[in-house]
């Protein structure tokens, strides 16, 4: 491997191409330079194709999970689904059942409301009767003896 004098050599400024000199051989620079990176470019070589594979391993598990996860997700919605009528019907019947219980509540509120009623007016009537049968008699009879029309009783 080349020294650290070596590498640095390489940044220099090259002066102008000038006369062949003998006896030299002319550097070839892109020769050294793949040859200085060959064994570690090899090593990555190896490495990437390692690389490929885990990236491939890595996509086929993916699709693979997102395949599973599809699944659930739709068992998911679908078991949602069926208790959500389930869960529809159960309020339903709820409700229908509350709205009969308050329906025969209303109902009994009701019917206890007119017996109340009807009672009261039965023992108003006997006693606004007896009121308005006291007044047609006092109207008929009246206070001066006058019959109804206006006449009095002894002259005929």
């Amino acid at each position: 491997m080349p020294g650290f004098r070596e590498f640095l050599a390489r940044f220099r400024p090259a002066g102008s191409p000038g006369p062949a000199v003998g006896g030299a051989v002319p550097a070839d620079r892109s020769a050294e330079l793949a040859a200085e990176l060959e064994p570690s470019l090899a090593l990555l070589d190896d490495t990437a194709a390692e690389a490929a594979a885990v990236r491939e391993a890595a996509s086929q598990e993916a699709a693979t999970r997102r395949r599973t996860a599809a699944r659930q997700a739709e068992d998911i919605v679908g078991a949602a689904r069926e208790r959500a009528l389930e869960v529809r019907r159960a309020t339903a019947a709820r409700l229908g059942e509350e709205a009969r219980a308050e329906a025969a509540r209303a109902d009994t509120e009701a019917a206890r409301a007119v017996a109340e009623m009807r009672e009261r007016a039965l023992d108003r009537t006997h006693d606004l009767a007896a009121r308005l049968t006291a007044q047609v008699v006092r109207e008929l009879t009246g206070p001066s003896g006058a019959e109804p029309d206006g006449r009095h009783q002894g002259s005929s």
